[in-house]
Formats: C-alpha cells, sequence, structure tokens
C-alpha cells in the first residue's frame, strides 16, 4: 500500500500543477435539495472524484439536469467508504465538472457519468472528453440499462472515439484486482430492487463489464452497463438494500479509482 499511496500522489500532483481548481459548488439535484454539507466540505485535500455535468437528449428541465442522478447522496457516501477502504486523504464531497473547453476538467483525473443513456454530446464537448481522456484522464459509466440505452449511449461515445473499439474486460485485467480480486462479480440493481426485487432494468438482463483502452492498454473508459452502482452507494446505510451488492460497488469503487491513480 506504500507504494501505491506514493504512486496516487504524483499522479494527482501532475494534474494538479498547472491549473487552480475550480472551488466546491454544489448544484439542484433530481432527488436531494439542501442535502446537509460534511464538515470537511471546503478542506483542501489529495484527491476526490468529479462527476461530469453532461446535457441529455431531450429538452427541458429534465434532461438538464438528469447527470445529477443519486447526487449527492450517493457520492458522499462513496467517498466516506474510499477513505475508509484506503489510504487516500480525500474530501467527503465530490467535485461537479463540465466540458466547458476550460482548462479545470484536467484538474480532476477521475470523471462519473450517469445516465449516459440520456446522454446528448455536442461535437466540442466530445472532443474535450477526447483529449482529458488520452492525457491520462479515466472515465466510469454507470446507471444505464437495455438496448435503447446502450444505444444512444453509443452514439454518443463514438463522437469521443470513432475508431476506438468497446470491449469485454477480462477477468484477468488488473483494473479487478488492484486491491481486490473480483473474478465473481454479478449485477448491482439499482434501488428498484427494493420494490421489485429484480436485479434487472428494461432488457438489461444481463449485466457488462466493458472498457475503451488507450493504445498502451490503459482503461481509459470503465463502462458499467445494466447495472447501477451509483444506487448501490447511494443505498448501502439502508438494511432494506442487500449488503452483498453494496459491498461489491464499493470494491469495484476502490479498484477503479486505484486503478486509474496508478496506471
Amino acid at each position: 500500500m506504500r507504494l501505491t499511496l506514493l504512486a496516487i500522489l504524483a499522479a494527482a500532483a501532475s494534474w494538479g500543477v498547472l491549473h487552480a481548481q475550480r472551488p466546491f459548488k454544489e448544484y439542484r439535484g433530481i432527488e436531494y435539495e439542501n442535502f446537509p454539507l460534511p464538515e470537511d466540505w471546503n478542506k483542501t485535500t489529495e484527491w476526490t472524484r468529479a462527476r461530469l455535468q453532461v446535457p441529455g437528449i431531450n429538452r427541458g428541465f429534465y434532461s438538464s439536469i438528469n447527470w445529477t442522478m443519486d447526487y449527492p447522496r450517493s457520492d458522499r457516501h462513496l467517498l466516506q467508504g474510499i477513505r475508509r477502504l484506503t489510504r487516500i486523504q480525500t474530501r467527503s464531497v465530490e467535485q461537479v465538472v463540465d466540458l466547458d473547453g476550460q482548462d479545470d476538467v484536467f484538474n480532476w483525473p477521475s470523471m462519473y457519468a450517469v445516465e449516459v443513456g440520456h446522454w446528448s454530446l455536442p461535437g466540442n464537448q466530445a472532443a474535450q472528453l477526447r483529449e482529458f481522456l488520452l492525457r491520462g484522464g479515466f472515465l466510469m459509466v454507470d446507471d444505464f440499462h437495455g438496448t435503447q440505452e446502450w444505444e444512444v449511449f453509443l452514439e454518443g461515445i463514438k463522437k469521443v472515439f470513432p475508431g476506438r473499439e468497446i470491449v469485454d474486460i477480462e477477468n484477468s485485467d488488473s483494473i479487478f484486482h488492484t486491491i481486490f480480486d473480483l473474478d465473481q462479480r454479478f449485477q448491482v440493481p439499482g434501488a428498484q430492487y427494493l420494490r421489485s426485487g429484480r436485479t434487472y432494468e428494461k432488457d438489461g438482463f444481463e449485466p457488462h463489464w466493458r472498457a475503451i483502452y488507450d493504445d498502451k492498454g490503459r482503461v481509459m473508459v470503465a463502462i458499467c452497463h445494466n447495472m447501477d452502482l451509483g444506487d448501490a452507494w447511494e443505498w448501502s446505510d439502508d438494511p432494506r438494500y442487500d449488503e452483498k451488492f453494496a459491498g461489491l460497488a464499493y470494491r469495484v469503487a476502490v479498484n477503479y479509482w486505484i486503478y486509474d491513480l496508478t496506471h
């Protein structure tokens, strides 16, 4: 773990030296308003995970904020878990970033995006996301289900990387073994499971762990299709939500973020 921590510190430093980071800011969410701020919200730490703000396919208020699904409860539960399960010094609040053509996005090497089955990436945003990823950034996408949402996601990500293949991640890939060995993975359901008892949504019966790699074999985009890890983090403190789902969601997150900071 000492070597891992040194690598994390070096990676974080290399991303943050060129430009000042924007201050933390809260946004109106679909599910939560006036969510309590943790005491360390304005603390300077080594790392935090960014949430990508991205436009939706439909016009109107909902499509403008669908990137906030589960926000900020999911984010803050996750960051508490990262602090407990690793030696990463992280604050308890997320950072919202957008692809606005400015340099701030390059200060936050680990990004997470939800509802990508409903996103709509303009060409200029796709170009900046491509630059971010090719510079060494990492994007995890989550919480989209079934064939139709896959096609919407595919339309957007092909603007980013029209020539790169999306592939299933092999069990032997180091992203599944950075901290925890995750050979035994299963579908992580959203909160609808509490009502329906189903782990799937729409026709998304099988979970898919996929990726886009760079030319050196590094995962740039980690794709969690037909699952909802964000809900698992969000509801991890609710006894009705099965611990086996929450536990896997946290282990995946730890592996993915440590992978990003060491590869």
